[in-house]
């Protein structure tokens, strides 16, 4: 085979490109209207041992701590939260940083604490239903 018979485009590239961009851009449709449904206040849950201890909209800023068998403070803050002190071991929720998208959350293992940025407050919504 020639140089010049190994670049000549064919038909089944026109089609694989064609199928790439019309992938791309059926899921930058789904994102922007999935963003659209989780716009509206914001919600923040505390969770300690599993049962939520605390509910507060995400765009009220506060700062309060979590005792346990160790201390968490968590700060919430322009819209973000985050576990800012602990005095658990390795301090990894520290290090998770600041939260404020739907769906991210920060653990603190060994005090069995979650915090989790949610949607609207009260609506939960079903996705499916299994039978």
């Amino acid at each position: 085979m020639t140089e010049k018979e190994r670049l000549r485009f064919r038909k089944g590239d026109g089609v694989a490109i064609g199928a790439v961009i019309l992938a791309a851009a059926t899921l930058l449709i789904f994102f922007l209207l999935d963003a659209r449904q989780t716009e509206g206040p914001l919600v923040l849950r505390i969770y300690v041992d599993g049962a939520l201890i605390r509910e507060m909209p995400l765009d009220q800023d506060d700062t309060f701590r979590i005792d346990g068998a160790y201390r968490n403070q968590v700060q919430v803050q322009d819209g973000k939260a985050a576990i800012t002190e602990s005095t658990c071991p390795g301090e990894d929720c520290v290090h998770s940083g600041w939260i404020s998208q739907p769906g991210r959350s920060v653990v603190c293992l060994p005090n069995r604490v979650e915090i989790r940025v949610e949607g609207r407050p009260g609506g939960e919504e079903v996705d499916a239903v299994i039978r």
